[in-house]
This record gives structure tokens, C-alpha cells and sequence, in this order.
């Protein structure tokens, strides 16, 4: 069940959303105006979908992603899709197995993921990152600095991605389940001796 203040939204038929054609000689009607919700709506027919995210996905309409009881983030309705995108993503491969090495393929599947696979399988869905990326890679991917909506740290030896203020990582440092493996943590960690990475525009 979704915390309270989360909706959902599912991808509405192209039909909906095209408008009827004009008779010869009249200007074409113009397109209705995109409901804001229409952003994640979008969103969820596209990218996420392509890792096996359902169509119909959680957001919320906080400005930041919300860890709901179930363990997956609800995506901010009002984030850019990338954001969006690689939230649901991130949300496919919580709760497998921590895997050294894991993720790392070129289609990004695997049986379980290591910090640095789960960090690029996220990233690759929002549609930033074209292939998997080990923690040292990381110290030259995107701009340093921490980003608006998209921070990875990283370090020779470990990488985290904090999305819309949601901390991912397959470390449990500062989360009281304990639990290993890809997982949304409920609070963020120390980024002592981390290097902040972030896409451009985001």
C-alpha cells in the first residue's frame, strides 16, 4: 500500500490524447494542454517500462520521492522524467541480493547488484548512462558537485546515488533494517570522502 499523500498514474492510449482531424481546408485543431500529471504519465510509457517497471507507477505529490511501506520510491509528480524514470527503474531491482560484480552487464540484468551496478542500472533508466560504470569510473562521470535532483558519491571503493533526495545504495550505513543489496535507505550517510557527481540540467 502506498503512503498517504502517494498517487498513481498509468499510461493513457495515444488515442486520448490526439486531437480529431480537421476537414480539408481548416486548420488543424490544436492539442489539448498537458495536465501536470501528465509528466509522469508520459514518463511511464517510456523508459521504465523497458526494465519490466508496470505502467501504472507510484509517485507522490511531495517535492521530494518518498519511501513507501513496500520499500519502493514513489517519484516526485513534478521532477523532470529522467528523474522519474530512473526512480522506477531503481525500484526493480530493490530487494535483490548484494552480488560483487553485479549489474554490470551490458544489458544491466543480473541476479543481483553490486553499489556501483545498482547506481548505473538506475542512471540507465532515467536514460543517462548508456552502459554500467564501476565506483572509480563514477569519479569522472556527469559534473562534479552535487546536483539538483541527482547526486552520485563515490569513491575508489563505493557509490551511492541520492535521486530526488531518496538515498539508493546497497550499503545499509545509517539504516536501521540492516538489509544488504540494492535497497532505498530511510536516511542519508556520511559523504566523507566521497566525491559528489551529477548529470548536466539535473
Amino acid at each position: 500500500m502506498l503512503a498517504m499523500g502517494a498517487f498513481m498514474v498509468s499510461a493513457s492510449p495515444a488515442s486520448a490524447q490526439a486531437p480529431a482531424p480537421a476537414p480539408d481546408g481548416a486548420p488543424a485543431p490544436a492539442a489539448p494542454a498537458a495536465a501536470p500529471a501528465d509528466v509522469a504519465t508520459a514518463t511511464a510509457a517510456s523508459g521504465g517500462v523497458g526494465y519490466g517497471v508496470p505502467a501504472v507507477q507510484p509517485v507522490t505529490a511531495a517535492p521530494q520521492a518518498t519511501l513507501g511501506d513496500n520499500g519502493l520510491a514513489q517519484a516526485p509528480a513534478g521532477a523532470p522524467p529522467q528523474v522519474q524514470e530512473a526512480i522506477w527503474a531503481a525500484n526493480e531491482i530493490v530487494g535483490k541480493p548484494y552480488r560483487y560484480g553485479g549489474g554490470h552487464r551490458l544489458g544491466f540484468k543480473d541476479r543481483g547488484y553490486d553499489c556501483s551496478g545498482t547506481t548505473s542500472y538506475a542512471l540507465n533508466g532515467g536514460g543517462l548512462l548508456k552502459r554500467p560504470l564501476d565506483s572509480s569510473s563514477f569519479l569522472r562521470w556527469g559534473e562534479a558537485g552535487p546536483g539538483q535532483w541527482i547526486t552520485v558519491y563515490t569513491n575508489p571503493g563505493h557509490a551511492f546515488v541520492v535521486i530526488a533526495g531518496l538515498r539508493l545504495d546497497t550499503s545499509a550505513a545509517g539504516d536501521p533494517s540492516g538489509g544488504k543489496g540494492p535497497r532505498w535507505r530511510p536516511v542519508l550517510r556520511s559523504t566523507k570522502r566521497f566525491k559528489a557527481r551529477h548529470p548536466t540540467g539535473l
